[in-house]
C-alpha cells in the first residue's frame, strides 16, 4: 500500500507539434502525428518525465527521491506515401532501456491499413493516449496503470483504417500473450494483476495468438466513444519441447495459463472549455483457480475498474493561447473483484481514489500541472494523500 507522499514531478516533453486529431478530440497521440507527418522522410519527436518525490508519513522524517523516470524518443521514417515506419525509444530510471514501439505501417487507402511489429494495445484511453500533455493530472490514472496495465505492448499484425463519413475507427490485430509463468513462479498475481506479464517484444513467447479489437465513433462533433476487446490465452514456458503424450507434464502446463477475456468502454467529450472523460474495464479470468494452486498466487476470477474525470477551462472566453484547467476525478478498481472458492478476497485489493487538481498551458507547447491524490482501499481506516506536481514542455 502506498504512504502518504508528496511528489512532485518536472515533466520534460520533446515532441513534434501534435496536430488536432480528424475525430474533433485533441491532441492526437505522437504515433499519429508522425504517421500523418509526410512532408519530410524522417521525423522525431518524444517526451520525457523527471520526478522529486518526499513521502510524507505523520512523525516519520523522511528522504526524497529525484529520478529521471521516463525519456522516449520516437523516429518515423517514411518510405512513400503509402508505407512508413514508426518507432519509441523509451529510457526509465536513466538504466533501463526498453523499445516502446516498432511497426511498419502501409496504407492500402483512407478504410484500411496493415500495421506489423511492437504495437500498443487498443485497450482504454491511456495505452494509446498515454503523452503527459494528452491526459490532466500529474500520473496516468491507476485504473489504465493497474487494470489495463498501461503502457501495454506486444508484438503482432492487423489492421486499421476509418470510415470518415461514417464517423468509424477500426483496430483489429493478433499479438502474443502475457506470460504467466517462467519456469520458477507465476507472473500474473492478485495485487499487480497482468502488468508483470507484458512480455514488451523482449524474447516473447507465444504458444496461441490473442485477438485484440477497438472501434470508435467521433461522428459527433467533439464526442470520441470507443469499445475495446481482448481475447486469448497467456503464454508458458512450460509448452516449450512439450512431450503431448506425457499426461503429467501436460497437465502441468495447463494450470500454468489463463484465458483472458478484458472489455472496455470509454468515452471523451469536450466543448468549449468542458471536457468529460470516463473509462469502464472488465476482465474475466478463466483457470485461475488451478493456476493458484500451481504457482501459490492468488489471481482473481474477475476484475474491474473505472473512473470519470470532468474539467474546464476557465480561461476559454479571455485567452486563445493560455488554458486554465480545473479537474476532477474518482477512480475505482478492484483486483478481486470476484474470486474463486479456495482463494481469500482480499480488501486492500479494492481501491478508491480522488484527484482534483489544475492544468496552466501557458502556450501551445508548455505546460504547469499539480494536484492533490487521495487513496483508500476497503482495508484503509483513512485516505493516504499525496500531493503531485509538474512542468511540462513540447517541441
Amino acid at each position: 500500500m502506498k504512504h502518504f507522499g508528496l511528489k512532485i514531478s518536472f515533466i520534460f516533453l520533446a515532441s513534434v507539434s501534435l496536430a488536432k486529431a480528424q475525430e474533433n478530440i485533441a491532441p492526437a497521440d505522437l504515433s499519429s502525428s508522425i504517421l500523418a507527418s509526410k512532408e519530410k522522410k524522417l521525423n522525431i519527436g518524444g517526451y520525457g518525465q523527471v520526478d522529486f518525490s518526499k513521502p510524507i508519513i505523520s512523525g516519520t522524517e523522511t528522504t526524497a527521491s529525484i529520478d529521471v523516470h521516463r525519456l522516449v524518443l520516437s523516429f518515423g521514417y517514411n518510405f512513400s506515401d503509402k508505407t512508413q515506419f514508426y518507432s519509441e525509444v523509451e529510457f526509465e530510471h536513466v538504466k533501463e532501456l526498453f523499445v516502446e514501439q516498432a511497426f511498419l505501417h502501409h496504407s492500402f487507402n483512407d478504410y484500411i491499413a496493415f500495421r506489423a511489429g511492437l504495437m500498443l494495445v487498443p485497450m482504454g484511453i491511456i495505452n494509446e493516449y498515454h503523452e503527459p500533455p494528452t491526459f490532466n493530472g500529474v500520473n496516468r490514472p491507476d485504473v489504465d496503470y493497474i487494470i489495463v496495465p498501461t503502457t501495454w505492448r506486444e508484438i503482432g499484425a492487423g489492421f486499421t483504417g476509418r470510415f470518415q463519413e461514417a464517423g468509424l475507427k477500426y483496430q483489429v490485430y493478433i499479438f502474443n500473450g502475457f506470460k504467466s509463468y517462467d519456469g520458477t513462479e507465476g507472473l500474473i498475481t492478485g495485487s499487480k494483476f497482468l502488468r508483470d506479464g507484458r512480455q514488451k517484444g523482449a524474447e516473447s513467447i507465444m504458444n496461441s495468438p490473442n485477438l485484440s479489437a477497438k472501434l470508435d465513433y467521433f461522428g459527433i462533433p467533439g464526442l470520441k466513444l470507443g469499445l475495446s476487446g481482448y481475447t486469448g490465452k497467456t503464454e508458458s514456458s512450460l509448452y516449450n519441447n512439450l512431450d503431448k503424450s506425457d499426461n503429467i507434464a501436460v497437465s502441468l502446463a495447463d494450470s500454468s495459463i489463463l484465458k483472458i477475456n478484458m472489455a472496455g468502454f470509454d468515452i471523451r467529450y469536450q466543448k468549449s472549455g468542458f471536457s468529460l472523460r470516463g473509462e469502464y474495464i472488465i476482465s474475466s479470468i478463466h483457470n485461475s483457480d488451478e493456476y493458484n494452486a500451481f504457482t501459490g498466487n492468488d489471481v482473481g476470477r474477475s476484475v474491474n475498474g473505472l473512473y470519470a474525470e470532468v474539467a474546464y477551462n476557465v480561461l476559454t472566453l479571455t485567452s486563445s493561447s493560455h488554458q486554465l484547467t480545473p479537474f476532477f476525478r474518482f477512480e475505482h478498481y478492484d483486483t478481486h473483484f470476484r474470486v474463486d472458492i479456495n482463494t481469500s478476497k482480499q480488501d486492500e485489493y479494492n481501491i478508491n481514489e480522488v484527484v482534483f487538481g489544475i492544468g496552466w498551458k501557458l502556450t501551445e507547447g508548455t505546460v504547469i500541472k499539480a494536484d492533490m491524490q487521495l487513496t483508500k482501499s476497503k482495508a484503509d481506516v483513512s485516505y493516504n494523500k499525496f500531493l503531485n506536481a509538474g512542468i511540462g514542455i513540447s517541441f
